[in-house]
C-alpha cells in the first residue's frame, strides 16, 4: 500500500496519480474519512482507558461505601471501553481495506492513458521477411504438430481448453531454455530458488493480485490457499515479516515455478495455440533493495531481459507500460515484445516491474539503516515465460521445410542440436 503520511500530507498527488490511471479519486476522501473517523476512535478508546486507570487507582484506597460505588463506576466503564476498543478496531479495519484499494503511485516517467496508451522506447532487430524468402510461415500450432513438439487436442481432452502437452523436441525446448535462463541468472548473481505454486492468502493479497487481479487467480475451494500466477508472490512474501540488513542488499532471486491464471476477460482472444494458456512455468527475477536504489535495479532487470532475448535471436521492441495499464503494486513496467511473424505483430514476452515500498508496506518487509528500520523497495522480471517464448522461437526460427533452426545459445542445453526437425523427415 502506499505511505499513509503522503495520502495525509500530499492529497492531491494522490487524486493526480488515480487519474493518471484513469480511475476515480472517491477512494481518497473515502481514505481521509477513514482516517480522521480511526483517530477519533483511537483518541476516544484511550480516553476511556485512561479513566479506568484512575478509578483503578483509587478502589485500594476507598472504604465501604465510597469503595462500592467507585466498583459500581469501573462495571460500568469496563462496558466503555470494551466498546471503544471495538469502535477502534471496526475504524482501523474500515481505514486499512479504503488505503488498500489506492495502487502504487504511477511514476511522473510513465504514459499516461491505458493498454493502447504505451510509449515505444526502442526496436531491437529485424523481423523476418519471409516473402523475400519465398515461402509464407507457419504459425506454431503447425509447426508443434509437425515437429511432435505441441499437442493441444489432447491437452483439451485431458484438461480442458487452453491445455496442452509439451513433447518430445517441445519438452526438450522448455527445459533448455530454463537451463540457459537459471545460468544467465547464477552468472548475473541471482541466487536460483524454486518456489511453491501455492500460497496463503497474505502472500497473494500482500502483493496486490487480490486486488484488481482478483478475478484471474484460482482459489483452492476448501483451504485457505491460492495456485499463484507468478512467483513474484511467493519470492515477495518470502522475508515478510523480517528486518534485512543493508549491508545484504540488494536481494536477487531467480525463481521457477508452473503458473496458472484464469484468464478472465480473454474470453475469444489467442483460444488457439498456447499463447494464452491457463497454465505455463517461468523463471521470474525478484528483487530486495532500497527505494532510492530501485530505479537503476528496475533498469537492469530491463537490460537482463534484453540480453535474453538477444541470445534467443529475436526481434522485440520495448514499451513502456501506461499508467492504467499497469498492475495495483507498480509505479513503472517496461515490457519485451517479440515478433510473431504469423500475426504481424508483437507480442509480450517479458516483463518488468517497479513496486517501491507497496509490498513491502503490506508484508512489513523492512530494513535497519542508522537512520531506523524503513520498507524495502521490490522489483519484479520475467526472464523466460515458457510457452510465448516457444512460440517467438519456432515461429521466428522456421524454415521452408517446417524445420527450425535452434539458436546457438540454446544449443548446448539441447545436446547439441542445431535443427529441430520434422517428425519422420
Amino acid at each position: 500500500m502506499i505511505d499513509p503520511k503522503v495520502l495525509r500530507d500530499e492529497p492531491d498527488r494522490v487524486r493526480a496519480a488515480l487519474a493518471k490511471r484513469g480511475l476515480s479519486d472517491e477512494v481518497v476522501s473515502r481514505s481521509l474519512e477513514a482516517d480522521t473517523s480511526r483517530r477519533a476512535a483511537i483518541a476516544a478508546f484511550e480516553e476511556k482507558r485512561a479513566q479506568q486507570k484512575q478509578l483503578g487507582a483509587l478502589i485500594p484506597k476507598a472504604q465501604g461505601e465510597e469503595k462500592q460505588q467507585l466498583l459500581a463506576q469501573t462495571k460500568a466503564l469496563a462496558a466503555e471501553v470494551k466498546a471503544a476498543e471495538a469502535a477502534r478496531g471496526e475504524a482501523e479495519e474500515t481505514w486499512q481495506r479504503a488505503l488498500q484499494e489506492i495502487p502504487n503511485l504511477a511514476a511522473p516517467e510513465a504514459p499516461e492513458g491505458g493498454e493502447d496508451d504505451f510509449v515505444v522506447l526502442e526496436h531491437v532487430g529485424t523481423p523476418r521477411d519471409f516473402e523475400a524468402e519465398g515461402f509464407e510461415p507457419r504459425d506454431h500450432i503447425e509447426l508443434g504438430r509437425i515437429l511432435g513438439a505441441i499437442d493441444i487436442e489432447r491437452g483439451a481432452k485431458v484438461s480442458g481448453s487452453r491445455f496442452y502437452f509439451l513433447t518430445g523436441v517441445g519438452a526438450q525446448l522448455e527445459l533448455a531454455l530454463v537451463n540457459l535462463a537459471m545460468e544467465q541468472a547464477r552468472e548475473a548473481g541471482f541466487t536460483q530458488v524454486i518456489a511453491p505454486s501455492l500460497v496463503r492468502p497474505r502472500a497473494m493479497d500482500g502483493t496486490g493480485f487480490l486486488g484488481q487481479a482478483a478475478d484471474d487467480v484460482y482459489r483452492i475451494e476448501g483451504e485457505d490457499l491460492y495456485l499463484v500466477g507468478t512467483s513474484e508472490v511467493p519470492m515477495a512474501a518470502y522475508h515478510s515479516d523480517e528486518i534485512l540488513d543493508p549491508a545484504t542488499l540488494p536481494l536477487r532471486y531467480a525463481a521457477f515455478s508452473p503458473c496458472f491464471r484464469k484468464e478472465a476477460g480473454s474470453h475469444g482472444k489467442d483460444t488457439k495455440g498456447i499463447i494464452r494458456v491457463h497454465w505455463f512455468d517461468k523463471v521470474e527475477m525478484f528483487v530486495y533493495t532500497t527505494v532510492e536504489e530501485s530505479y537503476a535495479e528496475h533498469e537492469r532487470l530491463l537490460a537482463w531481459e534484453k540480453e535474453f532475448l538477444g541470445k534467443l535471436e529475436l526481434a522485440y521492441r520495448v514499451i513502456d507500460v501506461a499508467a492504467g495499464d499497469l498492475g495495483l503494486s507498480a509505479i513503472r513496467k517496461f515490457d519485451c515484445e517479440a515478433w510473431i511473424p504469423t500475426q504481424g505483430k508483437y507480442r509480450e514476452l517479458t516483463s518488468t516491474s517497479n513496486c517501491t515500498e507497496f509490498q513491502s508496506r503490506r508484508l512489513d518487509i523492512r530494513g535497519r539503516f542508522e537512520d531506523g528500520t524503513k520498507p524495502l523497495a521490490t522489483l519484479n522480471g520475467t526472464l523466460c515465460a515458457m510457452t510465448r517464448t516457444i512460440v517467438a522461437i519456432l515461429e521466428t526460427h522456421q524454415q521452408a521445410d517446417g524445420s527450425v533452426r535452434v539458436p546457438k545459445a540454446l544449443q548446448p542445453h539441447m545436446g547439441g542440436l542445431e535443427v529441430l526437425k520434422p517428425v519422420g523427415a
